[in-house]
């Protein structure tokens, strides 16, 4: 794991909206629960550009308020392309979720390096930042990518491929496509903004802030039953895994945490320290995923780019509602 931040931005075209439902042909696949994230088995972690082991782009900060450089912005990029196989998916069905990435001559890529235990980083995200999944597909033979996944509610989702081809010289990218969910639409609302998050018994509260073009600490203490959790599980090679996403435009930030199990410094728990640099002011959704008791549970944040979290008022949405969707939030 490495220090610091670690931050890819991805702009999503935005979503055309259908009324009170979506067409068949205009589903999308979501990825996290509704509401608030619940217990996952699995979830891996995108890595650091190449001179730190491959992941989401690193971009330099910037003079405040300036937006940095997006990253991940297309569905192509230096030869490789995102061939989302199952644009369209039936909301509340299960369903294969199939692609590959190409090559510069159209040939599907077979060959990855292994990036913080996988080869590749699958994240899948509704438009409106109230579902959010990170998954691990499994690869064929011919270089197919497929994860069976259940969709909550019509609408708009954003699927980001994070890879490194096991090319010499190939870069780490992270390509976006977008995906439907057919089926009657209701739109919703981002999230209030929140300190506090609830999650299978658990409680996260957030401590610090994003800073538009500049680096920020953002720190999230857990425990449960009203006692600190000291005993936190290394994961991926964490103690915590921290997501933001962009509302709007769904760029997407990945960032590391500060220091690393077995490093001599770093306790785990109760608290997980992260530098993380917002590209731009706006509102985020944070999700930060956290191993205990041998579970992963991802805790689920809203946040505006410039203010400073503080207090203890819990504001997240439905965090009992979480359950429905702990069976897709991380998968392999």
């Amino acid at each position: 794991m490495h220090t610091g931040v670690k931050i890819t931005a991805f702009a999503a075209a935005l979503a055309a909206t259908f009324g009170t439902a979506y067409g068949v042909g205009q589903g999308i696949d979501p990825v996290v629960a509704d509401r608030e994230p619940a217990s996952h088995d699995t979830h891996a972690e995108p890595s650091p550009k190449p001179e730190g082991g491959g992941g989401h782009a690193e971009h330099e900060s910037t003079q405040e308020g300036q937006s940095l450089p997006a990253g991940g912005l297309q569905i192509s990029e230096n030869g490789y392309t995102l061939d989302l196989k199952t644009p369209r998916i039936e909301a509340r069905q299960r369903a294969d979720l199939r692609f590959t990435i190409q090559d510069e001559k159209g040939r599907a890529v077979t060959s990855y390096k292994r990036e913080h235990e996988k080869e590749l980083h699958l994240i899948v995200a509704s438009r409106d930042l109230v579902t959010y999944r990170h998954l691990h597909p499994t690869r064929a033979a011919d270089g197919t990518w497929s994860i069976p996944v259940e969709l909550p509610r019509a609408g708009g989702y954003r699927v980001f491929a994070d890879f490194t081809p096991a090319k010499k010289g190939a870069e780490n990218l992270t390509l976006g496509a977008d995906l439907a969910a057919s089926g009657p639409y209701e739109a919703k609302g981002l999230p209030a903004a929140s300190t506090t998050a609830k999650v299978d018994g658990y409680e996260v509260k957030l401590a610090g802030g994003l800073r538009p073009g500049a680096a920020g600490e953002v720190e999230l203490n857990v425990s449960r039953d009203g006692k600190p959790v000291t005993d936190l599980q290394p994961y991926l090679g964490a103690y915590g895994h921290l997501v933001a996403l962009r509302s709007g435009d769904l760029a997407y930030l990945h960032v590391h945490p500060n220091g690393e199990p077995g490093d001599g410094k770093t306790k785990s728990g109760p608290g997980i320290s992260f530098t993380a640099t917002a590209p731009s002011p706006g509102a985020y959704r944070l999700f930060l995923d956290f191993k205990h008791q041998g579970v992963v549970r991802t805790a689920a944040f809203t946040v505006h780019a410039g203010e400073t979290s503080g207090g203890d008022a819990d504001h997240s949405e439905a965090a009992e509602d979480a359950p429905e969707e702990t069976a897709g939030g991380h998968g392999h």
